[in-house]
């Protein structure tokens, strides 16, 4: 009886020892499976977190309808932006104007990073009183500025580039709000190609008796009126201050010469009476693919250079072509509400048009590469929220 009862009771614990470490098993298995679903759980919570896209720009420059910048507007907002940005803005005087005004220039760039870098140069208010050209220099450099530490796109764009900005070629006229320079010249007429050709209505005369200022003869008969361009090329201390500028650049990309207000952009034209001058296929191809980017994906019509022929007028856009063999542009911004050969029209909704020609400098910034090698520009910029606006009508 005894060995029975033993043998028994052996078994019995046997049992439970087995039921122990099956309960065990099954803990373990349940905990085991129970922290598999729960990370995969966490896992799927990860996914479903929005992130924070650095590649959204959401800043734009805190400006204001009607709050314009003259030349001493202009020179304090440049001076703001060194005393902010110290390590991506240099501000420094490229030349005087015949007054003796200073012409500022504001080089953006990541002054801590030291590779080689592309750069280009964007100007505005050649004619003193196409205001609007000058202010899309400003409002550019400000989004670059305000952006940088938010963005990952004007990162790169800053690491790898010089953007060169001159907001006010032209500021003894930006002061008295004319088209001229103080000597009565239009300096898009002044650059050394195609200078001073009657049939293209301009006239080689600069100062007369070097007093007596003449800026335009109107011809009634042929409804025409025809410009003085200077006595010769470069005659202006304004545009040798640019020509100089231009030739100090390293890797130059591109150039975009701003006015207001035709309404449109255009690439580098061909001169009809000069076939050497005609742009390359390859090129002119290049300039198209700009041209229709800006023209699907902003209000600004595009204008093939092909289609954009003339006669040659001593313009910048011209020269930076025959000079550098660079993509040169024309953007004419605001509309044609604006008419600054027969009156100064009305300057309006300054923030809407600034909002309007963001993604046309973006575009050009993000393929500033393809640019200067002649390749397709294809890269599309990322843009903040409301960029472009819709059309004022």
């Amino acid at each position: 009886m005894m060995s029975k009862i033993t043998g028994q009771k052996m078994n019995n614990k046997k049992l439970s020892y087995l039921k122990v470490i099956s309960l065990n098993c099954i803990l373990l298995v349940s905990l085991f499976v129970g922290c598999i679903e729960q990370e995969q759980k966490s896992g799927d919570m990860k996914e479903t977190t929005p992130e924070v896209q650095l590649d959204q720009p959401s800043i734009l420059p805190d400006w204001v309808d009607g709050e314009y910048h003259d030349h001493y507007g202009t020179m304090q907002t440049l001076n703001d932006f060194n005393d902010k940005f110290p390590d991506l803005v240099d501000v420094f005087s490229i030349g005087k104007s015949v007054l003796g005004k200073d012409i500022w220039c504001i080089r953006i760039t990541n002054e801590k990073n030291n590779r080689d870098k592309y750069s280009c140069l964007i100007d505005g208010c050649i004619h003193g009183n196409e205001w609007e050209a000058g202010e899309a220099c400003l409002y550019l450099a400000d989004f670059l500025l305000i952006n940088f530490d938010n963005n990952e796109t004007v990162e790169n764009i800053l690491n790898t580039s010089e953007i060169y900005i001159v907001p006010l070629f032209n500021p003894d006229a930006r002061q008295s709000d004319e088209r001229w320079n103080h000597n009565g010249i239009d300096l898009n007429r002044n650059f050394d190609v195609h200078f001073g050709r009657l049939r293209s209505n301009n006239f080689p005369l600069g100062k007369l008796f070097g007093i007596i200022k003449i800026p335009v003869i109107r011809h009634p008969l042929r409804n025409t009126v025809s410009t003085n361009c200077g006595r010769y090329a470069f005659s202006e201390p304004e545009t040798r201050a640019s020509r100089d500028l231009m030739k100090s650049l390293d890797r130059y990309s591109f150039y975009v010469n701003c006015h207001t207000a035709v309404h449109v952009f255009a690439a580098q034209g061909d001169i009809t009476y000069k076939p050497e001058f005609t742009v390359t296929n390859h090129e002119r191809e290049i300039t198209n693919i700009a041209i229709d980017w800006v023209n699907d994906n902003t209000e600004y019509p595009g204008i093939h250079g092909e289609d954009f022929k003339h006669t040659g007028i001593g313009c910048a856009s011209d020269w930076v072509y025959s000079e550098f063999g660079i993509a040169s542009f024309i953007f004419e911004l605001l509309n044609l509400d604006y008419e600054p050969w027969y009156g100064h029209g009305r300057h309006y909704s300054l923030v809407h048009w600034m909002k309007t020609t963001l993604p046309v400098f973006m575009y050009l910034l993000v393929n500033i590469e393809n640019l200067h090698d002649w390749k397709t520009p294809d890269i599309q910029p990322p843009l903040p929220e409301d960029v472009p606006p819709p059309s004022l009508k």
